[in-house]
């Protein structure tokens, strides 16, 4: 058994996802940020960093693993899946990992505090991260024109990049012209522990969508978290 501690952001569905693509059992445990959990000492001692999400393996002496990169490394080697044992076939499924840690993450990350979230509208801002965005997303793009999955296959690579990727219009950038980007998120959200993941600790507003119900509120809290 597996205790997952998350939140409903895309970092979280990359430890649910893949949970529930390797069918690993798990307890689910929110994090709830507005009311400042993740920064509980308790917490705290399961990942210093005071983010989410965090796993605990219960079979492993409640082994504790933080960052969402290792927690998706640690779970693949756990189960045998969704990671080669190969060394070149492991490392090209961690390059793309890396791509989404170092790149699609902090530059959406960005590109939503600047657009959605900021009091202030600071337009280079806005348009120096969404400009990073969709430069990433056009590697992306051009990797999968002769792939069907970001490695030789499926991998805990697509579903890092999904997660984030999944939530571009919320980011307010375009993916027109992109087809196989766009090819590749539809093939992606066919999958029944991807649609399961997202909904991990409950379903949100559909982020992908501007006209979301309820999207308004989600940027005013996510505003309240940026002035703790």
């Amino acid at each position: 058994m597996i205790d997952l501690y998350t939140a409903p952001t895309p970092n979280g569905w990359k430890a649910s996802i893949t949970l529930e693509e390797l069918q690993l059992p798990y307890e689910v445990h929110l994090i709830n940020l507005l009311g400042g959990d993740q920064r509980q000492p308790d917490y705290l001692r399961l990942n210093p960093n005071g983010r989410i999400p965090t796993i605990v393996d219960r079979e492993e002496d409640n082994f504790a693993v933080f960052e969402s990169g290792a927690i998706l490394i640690y779970l693949a080697e756990k189960a045998g899946r969704l990671l080669p044992a190969d060394r070149k076939g492991r490392s090209q499924v961690i390059q793309w990992l890396m791509f989404q840690m170092g790149g699609i993450g902090p530059m959406m990350g960005q590109a939503n505090v600047f657009y959605r979230y900021f009091p202030e509208k600071i337009q280079p801002a806005i348009d120096r991260y969404q400009n990073e965005c969709r430069r990433l997303f056009e590697v992306l793009n051009t990797r999968l024109a002769d792939h069907q999955w970001l490695a030789d296959d499926y991998s805990i690579a697509d579903i890092a990049n999904w997660s984030w990727v999944r939530t571009y219009k919320w980011s307010g950038i375009s993916i027109e012209g992109l087809d196989h980007l766009r090819r590749w998120l539809d093939q992606m959200k066919e999958r029944p522990a991807c649609q399961k993941g997202v909904e991990v600790p409950f379903k949100i507003p559909n982020l992908i969508e501007d006209r979301a119900a309820g999207a308004a509120e989600f940027a005013k809290n996510a505003q309240t978290l940026l002035q703790r």
